[in-house]
């Protein structure tokens, strides 16, 4: 499994109120939570972001409330990945939970800029800024967690099952 995409570049402490701000959380439709998502701090990035597209941030990644509607509208925007130096863990699991593959690198947090095209092998972790042909070893995804990923998120993974 891969991802490939230009990045969209963030720093310390993206928070969950950035990502989606309390004000559109009147709805749990992911289509509409996409709408606006990261507009708090990157007004342009719902005009901009192309499926396949990347984020990456630097450290605490998804602090703040443990809200599910952050990754949620990540996801629904297009993002096929995020990288961080660090993410708060309830960002972490929830992520997870709802099928959006992340990635802790510190390497490649600090060495990818933005508008970087990026390619991530969630097989071996390896993650290569196709732009400036350097490459960072990122934490593979064990199976199971690249099981649940596949299946677009745990639910469908159980349902499955």
């Amino acid at each position: 499994m891969k991802a490939k995409g230009n990045v969209f570049k963030y720093g310390d402490n993206v928070d969950t109120d950035v990502i989606i701000p309390a004000r559109y959380l009147n709805s749990s439709e992911a289509s509409e939570l996409a709408q606006h998502c990261m507009e708090d701090i990157d007004k342009d990035f719902v005009n901009k972001v192309k499926k396949g597209d990347l984020i990456v941030a630097d450290k605490n990644f998804g602090c703040g409330s443990s809200r599910e509607h952050a990754p949620i509208a990540i996801k629904a925007a297009g993002v096929s990945c995020v990288i961080a130096e660090t993410f708060a863990r309830i960002f972490y699991r929830n992520a997870i939970n709802i099928g959006l593959p992340i990635i802790e690198c510190p390497e490649a947090a600090k060495g990818i800029s933005a508008g970087d095209e990026v390619e991530v092998d969630f097989d071996s972790g390896i993650i290569t800024n196709l732009t400036t042909g350097k490459s960072y070893q990122g934490q593979a995804f064990p199976p199971f967690m690249q099981k649940i990923i596949e299946a677009e998120g745990l639910i469908n993974y159980i349902n499955h099952k």
